[in-house]
């Protein structure tokens, strides 16, 4: 966008914010991986569907000259392939929360140490290969390159479990739900008593499924197994979803977070502008660069463990912002030229504070895991909120929430930046924009009062 394009900061800030919009809307990749399944399978048949999105518009891209010099295209190509991946983060989100049902609470912050960890290290070496790319090969060929990655995704498919079974327990469980229900209904608790008595009773007999009704016996026969009405599901789900929603301890933190994404006008796209055109910096050293913020993020998720966790909530929400602030006031120092007469390097200046930013981003991060109840891990407090069979839902409506306060607070920063008339040429206003940062930082300390007083960072 910046070299070939010839396309302004704010222009660049604003396609690349438009093309993350995908990951605002992920509820609606969990209700689909969660109601409506595909050949009796809820997980696999979206992570092939979600790879097959990333893996073409980098193979396009990397074929198609036209197609990665239009500025539209290009964006239009970025929407589809951020789709895919937002639509595997949700599976994959589904399928830990699955796990954390089965194997028991106890193991949730196992599972998701692993998952982190496991995004760190691939973090590290996507960033060592962009570096690498950037310096090395041309645009078209760094495309291709990148589509052999969702490639990989695509072929690991293979060996995910994605059993029919486990769909057919899980319409047998909301049957027996149904059917419970609808006794209670009735009044009847002799009816009631029998009917748990019977459902016991099949139990022990090798789990035999309750007798169907002649129409779902046809059905069955016809089909080959039994489909619940998507209509109903997706009713269920979105009936599950806003009951949750609506609970205040819900509600509140996830105001928050909303609004304490909104109020920071994102120019990062905007800075990387101003490293490479006013500072030199190569773009392949800003890539390599992040190896370091992945490894302050595996550094704060481990202080965040050690220290803070049993901190309360506020004065770790009030420790993160305060942190960004500072690193705010380092980018301004960086612009203003503070730093020459102390001899300290531009390259350090960028390197060190985007490794500590991400560092205290990453507690924000955990925060945002663990904003409800007793700190319990989101992933075990989204199965007990929502019936089973849509463990994603919830956890993706919350963390769309904060992706949707980020795109937005992405906007705000692409409307300041063209509204301060900084473009590749002038960057004399950029220090007033990073103020402009600074004070949207502070700003969501003022309303901490919508996180609960007596709520530590407890994750478990």
């Amino acid at each position: 966008m910046k070299d070939m394009m010839k396309l302004s900061p704010s222009t660049s800030q604003f396609l690349v914010s438009l093309a993350y919009f995908p990951w605002s809307i992920k509820p609606i990749y969990g209700i689909l991986s969660d109601c409506i399944p595909i050949k009796q399978r809820k997980r696999v048949p979206y992570l092939i569907i979600s790879s097959c999105l990333s893996l073409l518009p980098w193979l396009i891209l990397g074929l198609s000259q036209t197609l990665r010099t239009s500025a539209n295209m290009l964006t239009s190509l970025l929407i589809v392939q951020n789709l895919g991946s937002a639509m595997a983060d949700v599976v994959i989100d589904a399928m830990v929360a699955e796990a954390v049902r089965s194997a028991g609470p106890e193991f949730a912050g196992d599972l998701q140490s692993l998952s982190w960890s496991s995004m760190a290290v691939g973090g590290i070496f996507g960033s060592l290969l962009g570096g690498y790319a950037l310096s090395n090969l041309p645009i078209h060929v760094i495309y291709v390159v990148f589509s052999a990655l969702p490639l990989f995704q695509l072929v690991s498919c293979m060996f995910v479990e994605d059993s029919p079974k486990r769909f057919q327990s899980a319409i047998d469980e909301h049957n027996n739900q149904s059917s419970v229900t609808a006794f209670s209904e009735e009044g009847s608790g002799e009816a009631l008593g029998k009917e748990g008595a019977r459902r016991r009773k099949g139990t022990r007999k090798n789990n035999k499924r309750r007798p169907l009704s002649k129409q779902t016996e046809a059905n069955e026969k016809s089909n080959g197994s039994f489909n619940p009405s998507p209509s109903l599901s997706l009713k269920s789900a979105f009936f599950s979803l806003c009951t949750a929603f609506k609970q205040p301890a819900i509600l509140r933190p996830m105001a928050w977070f909303f609004f304490s994404n909104v109020t920071i006008p994102n120019i990062s796209t905007v800075m990387f502008y101003y490293q490479t055109e006013e500072l030199h910096l190569e773009a392949s050293f800003l890539g390599t660069a992040r190896v370091i913020g992945w490894f302050s993020l595996i550094l704060g998720t481990y202080t965040y463990n050690r220290y803070f966790k049993h901190k309360k909530l506020r004065d770790i929400l009030v420790f993160a912002h305060v942190g960004l602030a500072i690193i705010s006031l380092l980018d301004i120092a960086l612009v203003l030229r503070l730093h020459i007469p102390h001899g300290i390097g531009d390259k350090y200046m960028v390197l060190w504070g985007s490794a500590l930013a991400d560092a205290i981003n990453q507690f924000k991060f955990l925060t945002r895991m663990f904003p409800f109840g007793r700190m319990m891990p989101f992933l075990i407090l989204s199965g007990q909120l929502c019936p089973p069979g849509i463990e994603g839902t919830l956890f993706a409506l919350f963390m769309s929430i904060n992706n949707l306060g980020s795109t937005l607070g992405s906007f705000l920063g692409a409307a300041l930046a063209s509204a301060l008339n900084i473009s590749t040429a002038q960057f004399d206003n950029l220090a007033l924009g990073l103020g402009a940062q600074l004070i949207g930082t502070l700003l969501p300390i003022g309303f901490l009062f919508l996180i609960p007083n007596e709520v530590t960072g407890l994750t478990s």
